[in-house]
């Protein structure tokens, strides 16, 4: 039988302490789980199409096999399952809602890259864009850090004054709204970006020294957040260097290898230094790899199995 969770379940069910030391063991692991292929085909329209095969974990008896479909005008804009099946057999185990489960590994993943790059003193954060990927960002660092200050900002300014009310009311901070990417990060030490720009939002003039910068948004060919200048003069940490080069940040700014200093791998592994200096603006920038699917999806799966949760199918039949 095949258990299927859907999003209400997996909000029930996840926990973010629990999926960040998922996350940070994998990121650890001996056993490198970035060697996976990742497929993005453009469709008709804004759309594209994403596989994200295996996800493998050490230590985790399963794999994961996501499809994804994007469409950045609709509500919710990522639509598509996770496939969890048993390692030894090929079992389908569960079928989970892929929105749900991205959102969660992107955001906190994300955290834990923000918690290591930026500098421990930072506690003022700026969001743009206050979608689903930036909501476990926040949620995920204020597990790792305190969070003293917060300033949203966001296309839609309901979505920005709501994102604002509800962290700063779980935060116990007085939160501001920012007309504007630039009015936003002026005064922050950490920026999480997580937006479906196609043009740079921020450049070098509009951060502080010492600013860390998150950046989601520059997940495909095509999309970019973060000028040229930015990268070229901050210290640029990713999840996989050839997957930067390829489709994600430094595909966006016509940058190569060179301006990457290693993956959150390396430094979560003690492998390079994350901050090398006090003063200097650091950049997170990941494209998302399948092995995180997995991590979070095993969680939440056997989460599922203890409480009795989700509806079980069988697809032999």
């Amino acid at each position: 039988m095949t258990l299927l969770l859907n999003r209400s379940d997996l909000e029930t069910l996840l926990d973010p302490a629990t999926c960040l030391d998922a996350l940070r063991r994998g990121f650890t692991a001996v056993e490198d789980g970035t060697a996976a292929r990742r497929v993005v085909v453009p469709l008709p329209g804004q759309g594209t199409a994403t596989a994200l095969l295996p996800g493998l974990v050490e230590g985790i008896p399963a794999y994961t096999v996501k499809a994804n479909a994007k469409f950045p005008g609709s509500r919710p804009a990522l639509r598509g399952v996770v496939c969890l099946h048993d390692l030894g057999t090929g079992e389908l185990l569960a079928q989970l809602d892929s929105a749900t489960v991205t959102a969660w590994r992107t955001g906190l993943a994300a955290a834990l890259g923000t918690h290591a790059l930026a500098r421990p003193d930072a506690g003022d954060v700026a969001v743009i864009g206050a979608g689903a990927q930036a909501e476990l960002v926040l949620r995920g660092l204020s597990e790792l850090r305190e969070v003293r200050g917060l300033t949203v900002c966001d296309l839609d300014a309901g979505r920005a004054a709501g994102f604002a009310e509800r962290h700063g009311a779980r935060l116990g901070i007085a939160p501001a709204v920012a007309a504007d990417p630039r009015a936003a990060a002026r005064d922050a030490g950490i920026v999480v970006m997580a937006t479906w720009a196609r043009r740079p939002l921020l450049h070098a003039a509009d951060v502080a020294p010492g600013t860390h910068l998150t950046s989601l948004g520059a997940d495909e060919p095509g999309k970019a957040e973060l000028g040229a200048d930015l990268l070229e003069g901050a210290r640029v940490v990713v999840d996989d260097v050839p997957l930067a080069v390829e489709m994600g940040v430094l595909a966006g700014a016509g940058l190569d290898v060179k301006h990457a200093a290693g993956t959150l791998r390396d430094l979560l592994r003690g492998q390079v230094p994350a901050r090398v200096k006090g003063g200097e603006v650091t950049v997170y920038a990941p494209v998302g790899l399948p092995w995180q699917d997995l991590a979070v999806s095993w969680a939440a799966y056997r989460a599922a199995r203890a409480a009795g949760a989700g509806a079980e199918f069988d697809f032999l039949a």
